[in-house]
């Protein structure tokens, strides 16, 4: 027999969070996974941060960086990335929708700001130029700011309010009020972030946010078979049309049996092959804190991009089987957090935060491992820290708050067009409301 929520509850909205749903107790697992990540991250800078301050301070001729500069950056950014965690946890998220739109002019703006600043004007002051193009501002002490992630989480929150709004209304397959406007948008910002900034790594996590989003959306999936083909097509004009791109390519099919003088001397090569070298010789059980080699300067980006192959070197297999799981677990606790949402805007924001965190796990680890070609891109909670850090505590404190509203059961499709109609009864309920109900007459 179903039960009826009271009809309190049933017509009214969450002051919280906008929806007709009872708060409950949140997912603290999500907290667990997230503090363990960020005590190896720290706990492996802490090793390595004398060994890059001296490498660093050798190649500037300097003494500018310290043995404890790299731990003591890192440190600050955790604590800014607290701030952000807690502020997308208890900002109701209902607010942030009322201003996705501004969100997202704030994120368009911050780009052609630093576009223009970089490429029309020059000014490298304010502009860091890398690989030919301008993707931070310069912040000079407190280090960079990259404009890409605030479009990021902009276009996540506006995204899912857009789709679910047109779920609710019936159009989600009307192609000309849901698919082209949204398709619109995030070409403009995949075109900004991938060709304007020549940010592939970036721009991918960004492709699979969205998508994870479209999916869940309940788009058919003959068109959204469509779209990604006409993407595939796109993504390969992108990388044929970047010199830096092709060479990644070729450097991964070559491999080993690379053989001509400038497949050998390819930063691309040398970076992959010292990568395997750090996981090969961390063996079973690693070579333990403060015993890497690679990290005094034979592993580019030791501290950023290549921080995996590291942790591999200190402590081996082990120890990345156990990284690979915790980012696991907190990936499947987003998964479960989206399923059991009965708000379609909120389904749509837990699937694209994880669509953006499983990007950033998939294509670090996997370009470290020999997988993929080398991307760019960081590993969240792990590499040392900045604006990439502190949007993705954003987003996972959103997906905190969020989890405040599951259900009991597995949400059905009608189910999730509930909040925004309320002529629909809720089937199922909060996780820890379930005694709190009363039937009705």
């Amino acid at each position: 027999m179903l039960r009826r929520v009271s009809p309190k509850l049933r017509s009214g909205r969450s002051l919280e969070s906008g929806v007709g749903q009872r708060r409950h107790r949140p997912d603290y697992q999500i907290l667990l996974f997230i503090g363990l990540l960020m005590m190896l991250g720290l706990v492996v800078m802490y090793a390595i941060g004398p060994e890059r301050a001296n490498l660093l301070n050798r190649v500037h001729q300097t003494d500018f960086y310290t043995e404890n500069y790299f731990v003591l950056k890192q440190l600050f950014s955790l604590a800014v990335a607290a701030v952000a965690f807690i502020t997308m946890a208890t900002v109701p998220f209902a607010k942030l929708q009322q201003h996705s739109w501004r969100l997202v002019q704030i994120g368009f703006g911050l780009c052609a700001l630093l576009f223009i600043t970089g490429n029309i004007f020059g000014i490298d002051q304010i502009a860091t130029e890398t690989l030919g193009a301008y993707r931070w501002f310069n912040l000079g002490p407190l280090g960079s700011f990259q404009p890409a992630e605030v479009l990021k989480f902009s276009l996540l929150i506006y995204m899912a309010g857009f789709l679910g709004k047109r779920y609710a209304e019936g159009k989600i397959h009307d192609k000309r009020a849901t698919l082209y406007p949204m398709l619109a948008i995030a070409g403009v910002a995949l075109f900004v972030v991938i060709v304007l900034q020549k940010d592939m790594g970036t721009g991918m996590a960004m492709a699979s946010m969205i998508a994870a989003m479209f999916v869940v959306s309940k788009i058919k999936w003959k068109t959204l078979l469509g779209v990604a083909g006409v993407c595939a097509v796109l993504a390969v004009l992108a990388v044929v049309t970047a010199p830096h791109r092709m060479e990644r390519i070729t450097t991964f099919f070559s491999g080993d049996s690379a053989t001509t003088s400038e497949a050998e001397a390819s930063d691309n090569n040398y970076h992959i092959k010292n990568a395997m070298i750090a996981l090969g010789t961390g063996g079973v059980f690693g070579r333990g804190i403060g015993k890497s080699i690679q990290a005094t300067g034979y592993l580019p980006e030791a501290i950023n991009d290549s921080i995996f192959a590291i942790m591999g070197e200190i402590f081996g297999f082990i120890g990345t089987v156990v990284i690979v799981a915790l980012f696991t677990g907190l990936l499947l606790r987003l998964l479960r957090i989206s399923d059991h949402l009965a708000d379609m805007p909120m389904r749509l924001v837990a699937a694209g935060i994880f669509g953006w965190l499983a990007a950033h796990v998939v294509m670090n680890i996997a370009s470290m491992v020999g997988l993929m070609p080398l991307t760019g891109i960081t590993l969240p909670l792990l590499s040392f820290g900045g604006t990439s850090m502190v949007f993705m505590m954003g987003a996972l404190g959103l997906a905190f708050q969020l989890s405040r509203y599951t259900t009991h059961g597995l949400v059905t499709e009608k189910e999730a067009g509930y909040a925004n109609t309320s002529s629909r009864r809720r089937i199922g309920g909060s996780r820890y409301s379930s005694r709190r109900r009363i039937t009705g007459n």
